[in-house]
């Protein structure tokens, strides 16, 4: 998941590229390497172990322990369960030299705090024997396993915690949802709380990029996701690793990969596959202390259910940082404290130091650049504002762009600033095709017509044309004198892939809420505008024509605003 990182902007590729984008993900896993010499000490040892899950696969781990320290000295523990830490590359970057991948980990400031880092391969990947089981119980009997283990060597002092982005993070959520002895927290960046919702958004399939190959969202996920997974699992140890290493690298059989495919390419949320990773509802009521982190503009793993699940959680001394990142960690494009407070949150918790935890409970970094606490999100004064939507007609096309493909709504320019936070949803009642697409996509339009994209969603018809959209989530503040957009169309080709079925849809009714808050913020912590915020203006702003917004003006009643 770390190498999908999509991209929202006009295409004049050919989708032909897409063989050649898998083709090359495909072969890179069989790039062959010279063997290289043992790592340069950056402060710690290396040893590697194994340990056999209670279903009999062997999972191959990586140990990192501070240099200098004598065996029998007891750290606490930090661990990442992955797919994608071979020794021969990490996904498809290769390692020059043997010895573990430690490509997003802070190892150093781990390494200086006195933890040992234990990194385990996941069954069918790396040095670990098994099938590849993609969130399935297979894969939670390995994170668990893995942190029981580490939790009970003689160098532990049985307190483990789990850190990773992305996939790295979804394996924490799931130690979370086995509660294995021994695990006393997580931090999990940009993960992933339900695969269904990181594939398909309500039936329609996510695009991704070809990366490193492409950067270009011209893939459908429910294609590219298992395949690129299939090619990472075959990659082959080096010529100096063990001998068991290399036996598990090449022992996965071509018999895992079929269903493993298949499955992932089943549209409906309802199958057991999907209910089964399901960790939304795994992680409802959950305590174990977790700093979790999402951005509101990661195209790889949106903004979509993860607040579903934060909220869901139990009563615990749980962190969130929401704010306007891509995929990757607030270590490298925050505000500059998140690493005192991430690194003091596995103190308190792992090392069972005597501090307490900085900054707020929630952190949340605004589109106008600006920072704010919150003690929750989405805020609790935040007005469910609706507004009914201009119908009529669109022909489901799917890639062709032309005006008959969009229905706008657009707002008078607003009265007084207003403040756009949390997910925005919309109802809709359309005649049409029940593999027809509805997409809905709001804006923020300026006095000059240049329209920036806050939020989006889609939905199949489905057989009687009711729906229920589920927009991703935002914290947008607007000014005085622009518009609110609406747009609703069949899809947005950068978006989402989907056969068009090349007929005409009718929209019957459509209703927006928007949550609007009705308190004033006024930012209160100290941070500037992110690299995601200019992505966003730069990829995902287009231009209004006045014609197109005097023929689409819609009333919306705002919400009374009152100061903190």
């Amino acid at each position: 998941m770390v190498t999908q990182r999509s991209r929202y902007r006009r295409r004049t590729h050919s989708r032909i590229y897409a063989v050649a984008g898998i083709l090359a993900v495909l072969l890179s896993a069989f790039v062959p390497f010279q063997a290289g010499a043992e790592p340069a000490s950056v402060g710690y040892t290396w040893t590697e172990d194994y340990l056999t899950t209670p279903d009999g696969e062997r999972i191959h781990v990586d140990v990192l322990r501070p240099a200098g320290l004598a065996p029998d000295v007891k750290t606490p523990v930090i661990l990442t369960a992955s797919p994608y830490r071979s020794h021969l590359m990490y996904l498809s970057v290769p390692l020059l030299n043997r010895g573990p991948s430690l490509e997003n980990i802070p190892i150093d400031m781990f390494m200086e705090r006195g933890y040992t880092y234990v990194i385990a391969d996941l069954r069918g990947y790396g040095g670990s024997t098994g099938c590849p089981d993609w969130g399935g119980p297979g894969e939670r009997t390995d994170v668990k396993s893995a942190v029981e283990w580490a939790a009970e060597q003689p160098w532990s002092t049985g307190k483990v915690g789990m850190y990773g982005i992305s996939y790295e993070g979804w394996t924490g959520l799931m130690g979370i949802a086995e509660q294995p002895k021994g695990l006393a927290a997580v931090a999990a960046f940009e993960p992933v709380p339900d695969p269904y919702a990181y594939i398909y958004m309500q039936g329609v399939s996510w695009n991704f990029t070809a990366k490193p190959v492409l950067d270009v969202p011209i893939l459908p996920g429910e294609l590219v996701i298992g395949t690129e997974h299939v090619a990472i699992s075959q990659t082959p140890g080096r010529p100096d690793d063990t001998p068991e290493y290399r036996a598990a690298a090449s022992s996965t059989p071509q018999s895992c990969y079929s269903a493993y495919v298949d499955d992932m390419r089943n549209n409906d949320p309802n199958a057991p596959y999907w209910q089964d990773r399901n960790l939304v509802d795994r992680l409802r009521g959950a305590t174990t202390p977790l700093f979790l982190q999402q951005g509101f503009v990661d195209l790889n793993t949106r903004a979509d259910r993860i607040f579903e699940l934060w909220n869901g959680l139990g009563d615990a001394d749980h962190r969130a940082w929401f704010g306007q990142i891509g995929h990757r960690t607030c270590l490298t494009d925050c505000r500059p404290t998140f690493a005192d407070e991430l690194f003091t949150f596995f103190d308190k918790h792992v090392a069972g130091k005597d501090v307490s935890v900085p900054g707020p409970k929630i952190t949340v970094g605004q589109f106008d650049g600006r920072w704010r606490s919150e003690t929750q999100w989405p805020p609790a004064d935040a007005a469910r504002v609706r507004a009914e939507l201009r119908t009529g007609t669109y022909v489901d096309r799917g890639f062709v762009r032309a005006p008959d493909r969009e229905i706008w709504s657009v707002t008078e320019p607003l009265t007084q600033p207003t403040h756009l936070s949390g997910t925005a949803s919309m109802t809709a009642q359309a005649r049409g095709p029940a593999n027809a697409s509805l997409a809905a996509v709001v804006y923020d339009v300026a006095p000059n017509g240049d329209a920036t994209v806050i939020t989006f969603g889609i939905s199949l018809l489905g057989p009687d044309g009711r729906m229920n959209l589920r927009l991703v989530g935002q914290d947008w503040p607007i000014r005085a004198g622009h518009r609110i957009a609406v747009k609703l169309t069949d899809t947005v080709e950068d978006m989402w892939t989907r056969a068009p079925t090349g007929a005409t849809v009718t929209v019957e009714q459509a209703t927006i809420e928007l949550p609007l808050l009705t308190r004033e913020r006024r930012p209160d912590l100290e941070g500037g505008p992110t690299a995601g915020i200019e992505k966003r203006y730069r990829e995902m702003t287009t231009t209004l024509e006045p014609q197109t917004i005097a023929n689409a003006v819609i009333p919306l009643q705002l919400p009374n605003r009152t100061d903190n």
